[in-house]
């Protein structure tokens, strides 16, 4: 007595023991014509010990025996059947799956090795696989998870009963469908796994076709990466098929010689060479786009490691889409232009949107290498515009360090000034070193205070200061060794003075510029007179006239 088994990686034919175990094989035999296993899944494989199988549920803990659907649920289950000379000593051997002692359903299990000692006497041994152990071996290697649920469905599709000894219950041909069921049973709850219809990719189409499928998917996923870091606009975006790409050329190529060597081909719309945005040189590679697809394939045929200028170059298909984020760009901005435009006057006269200008561009414009704060995003006279509020800006700061300043005349009046102050504290006696060092530090700092402009005059005045300083000391040096002689005489019982004493006040009254002026005739009718005649003869004399 046999059944044929179908499932999802092959047959199986089963031989049953009916004579020592009917009530076990009559239930079998009965639940096989209800088509009660059609559809149930192998949901527990352990390798190299049980494959188990016949849950409508899928979970391992539903089924029911035929004597139910014929007497009730009171005869769900049936007892064991075990029998001495019955064993799981060979592979294949099938058995009942019992939840205990006398309560066995509908689930079984096919042992997958020989001498699986550890079920003897405890599970009711009904059957042996005849044929299909093949189908055995790879539900043995099926990939499993911890809780041995293959990953891939493993199903019985259709169960066929070759012969069977025992007559059908009246009740029996109510229970037995028309057609055969397929797919899955109505009381499967186990969790979805692949289907059992799954195939590997790598099983139905060829090795060749298998690795295009793996580029093109890599490339993709390269391009939507590409697209969110902002490299090209669109991950569908591909390179022009009418470009062609050219290199090693020679620095001394020009745009004009290419254009005419590739016009054989066809009609070419551009031939640019790329070159520095600095310094001009050609970088040795150029883009040429035809008007058509078909010059462009010719020219690609022929044209490689072709000499031009004493070099080989390299032509290839363009991989750029520049060109392409070129426009892109450029209908980003004009849309936006678009949106603005739409918008009504309340949201225009909200204020303006601060932005981060980029001005380092590739090629053009000033190349700062910095950010701007600006108002408006669109405006291309931007860099101008800063350039001349920077250049106004300067020049306005120009114009307010010369209002600074005052005129010539009077710095030089100013220092003057400065110069007889000195010099008529020193006539009035201030002779000491800590008096001297203090008034030179006052016109160092007078010096420091004024602005670059007449620090330069400043410098020379304070020379002449230095000189007559100088001669003041000697002076003073004169009068104190003169005093002392006086005090000598007096000391003597007399008093005359010095030829050299006498010498000395008289060149002392012919540098004094007043008492020269007195005896010239005349005085100054006020101080600035004195003052504007004394530069006046310095002027004449730096002149050397």
């Amino acid at each position: 007595m046999s059944v044929l088994i179908v499932t999802s990686v092959g047959d199986i034919e089963v031989d049953l023991h009916t004579s020592q175990c009917p009530l076990t094989t009559k239930n079998f035999l009965k639940l096989c014509k209800m088509k009660y296993y059609n559809g149930c899944l192998f949901h527990k494989v352990e390798k190299d010990f049980i494959a188990q199988t016949g849950d409508p549920t899928g979970t391992g803990t539903g089924g029911d025996s035929v004597y139910k659907f014929l007497y009730g649920d009171q005869a769900r289950f049936f007892d064991d059947e075990i029998r001495p000379e019955l064993r799981h000593s060979k592979t294949g051997t099938i058995a009942m799956a019992s939840a205990g002692e006398n309560c066995n359903a509908s689930q079984f299990y096919i042992t997958l090795r020989d001498d699986v000692d550890y079920l003897d006497d405890k599970h009711t041994v009904f059957g042996m696989v005849a044929e299909g152990f093949d189908t055995l071996t790879k539900i043995n290697e099926a990939y499993v998870d911890n809780n041995g649920r293959p990953f891939k469905d493993i199903r019985i599709k259709h169960t066929y009963v070759l012969d069977d000894p025992f007559d059908d219950p009246p009740q029996l041909a109510e229970l037995i469908p028309e057609n055969s069921p397929t797919g899955k049973p109505r009381d499967e709850v186990a969790e979805e796994r692949l289907e059992d219809s799954w195939v590997p990719l790598d099983e139905t189409v060829a090795p060749e076709e298998l690795d295009e499928m793996i580029r093109s998917r890599e490339a993709h996923t390269n391009a939507v990466i590409l697209e969110g870091v902002g490299d090209i606009p669109d991950a569908e975006i591909k390179p022009p098929d009418n470009v062609l790409f050219v290199c090693k050329l020679n620095p001394v190529t020009q745009d004009e010689d290419l254009y005419t060597i590739f016009s054989r081909f066809g009609t070419v719309t551009s031939a640019e060479i790329i070159r520095d945005y600095k310094t001009g040189d050609s970088l040795c590679y150029a883009f040429i786009e035809f008007e058509t697809k078909e010059a462009c394939e010719r020219a690609f045929f022929k044209m490689d490691n072709c000499l031009i200028d004493d070099r080989r170059i390299h032509v290839d298909f363009s991989q750029s889409v520049s060109k392409l984020w070129g426009q892109f760009r450029q209908s980003k901005k004009n849309g936006k232009k678009a949106r603005d435009c739409d918008q009504d006057g309340d949201q225009k006269n909200k204020g303006s949107n601060y932005v981060l200008k980029d001005e380092n561009t590739q090629r053009g414009g000033n190349h700062r290498r910095s950010y701007d704060l600006v108002f408006d995003e669109d405006d291309a006279d931007y860099p101008y515009k800063k350039d001349h509020e920077n250049g106004h800006r300067k020049k306005i700061q120009r114009v307010d360090d010369q209002r600074e300043l005052p005129p010539r005349g009077e710095r030089d009046r100013n220092s003057c000034e400065r110069t007889h102050s000195d010099d008529k504290g020193s006539r009035r006696g201030k002779d000491d070193d800590r008096n001297r060092g203090r008034r030179h530090d006052d016109y160092h700092n007078s010096s420091r205070s004024g602005d670059r402009s007449s620090a330069r005059y400043d410098g020379r005045d304070y020379s002449r200061h230095q000189n007559r300083s100088r001669k003041r000391e000697e002076d003073e040096d004169y009068k104190r060794r003169d005093k002392s002689d006086v005090e000598r005489r007096h000391r003597d019982g007399g008093y005359e003075k010095s030829e050299r004493h006498k010498r000395e006040e008289v060149s002392h009254r012919k540098r004094s510029p007043e008492s020269r002026h007195r005896r010239e005739g005349g005085g100054y009718r006020d101080r600035n007179q004195y003052f504007d005649d004394r530069s006046h003869k310095e002027r004449r004399h730096k002149d050397g006239r």
